[in-house]
């Protein structure tokens, strides 16, 4: 995992940590299967697939404390970082235990780094430790992007590997309003398209990074491959209603939009 940054302007934050808790019930990850089409065979059989604690100890702020995006309004747990855009850019993953269907989940989230570029874009690093019935589970690191409102520029090329397997999905509306519902996820560029083009300045919605990572391991899943590590990249927007593929080459995944543009990229071990 990395260390912390230099604290910077940010160096009261660094530090802060909460905890959350849950139990780990069968019924999100049955409708989890169901949103990706198909009945779970290739998952464990009593215990979560990889990236089923994301269906757990969700955000639970007050309807009140909403900002004007969906999100948990900021200066709370994360700063009151000044670029509006709020986005979850990628992670790091390590798979260490099962986590079983009955246990009880406790999640604890760390600050560990706030890093403002020379672009103006700033970074937060989260570390989040999961114990099921007190083991550890699975550690991550998760990067949260803020960035000014700007209408996306064109996909920046990204190399891919040859693919062994590919699977193509038409993300749509009702699929994005599922996956907000069922982890709980408020962020409106995901179902209010009015939203989503007049206040962010997307074409259109944006389908959900973790649903994009979430689509990928369980395509590897399908595979037959059961990781223990996992990382991943959003490198564009991906936008519903056109045709995704996603790929595997080796350890390397990716998603691609119906344009060509590689919109996340990931790997495993």
């Amino acid at each position: 995992m990395a260390e912390a940054s230099s604290p910077g302007p940010w160096g009261e934050w660094i530090g802060r940590s909460i905890e959350a808790y849950d139990d780990v019930v069968a019924a999100p990850v049955e409708r989890l299967a169901a949103l990706f089409d198909h009945d779970g065979a290739h998952w464990p059989a009593d215990a979560l697939p990889p990236l089923g604690h994301w269906l757990f100890t969700l955000p639970d702020a007050p309807q009140s404390a909403l900002g004007p995006d969906g999100h948990p309004a900021r200066g709370d747990f994360l700063p009151p970082i000044a670029q509006p855009r709020r986005m979850w850019a990628g992670g790091r993953l390590r798979f260490l235990a099962p986590i079983g269907i009955g246990t009880r989940l406790k999640r604890r989230t760390a600050i560990t780094a706030i890093d403002t570029k020379a672009n103006g874009l700033t970074f937060v690093t989260l570390h989040h430790a999961i114990t099921a019935d007190g083991v550890t589970a699975v550690e991550e690191e998760q990067d949260l992007v803020y960035l000014p409102i700007a209408p996306p520029g064109p996909a920046k090329p990204v190399a891919v590997g040859a693919a062994e397997s590919t699977r193509q999905l038409i993300p749509d509306p009702t699929m994005l309003f599922r996956f907000s519902a069922l982890t709980f996820n408020a962020h409106r560029i995901h179902y209010d398209r009015d939203y989503a083009r007049g206040a962010e300045l997307y074409p259109d919605l944006v389908v959900h990074g973790p649903l994009q990572a979430m689509l990928l391991v369980d395509h590897a899943l399908r595979d037959g491959i059961v990781p223990t590590r996992f990382a991943f990249r959003a490198r564009a927007p991906l936008h519903p209603g056109t045709p995704a593929t996603l790929a595997r080459g080796g350890s390397d995944l990716w998603v691609r939009d119906a344009t060509g543009a590689v919109t996340m990229t990931a790997s495993l071990a």
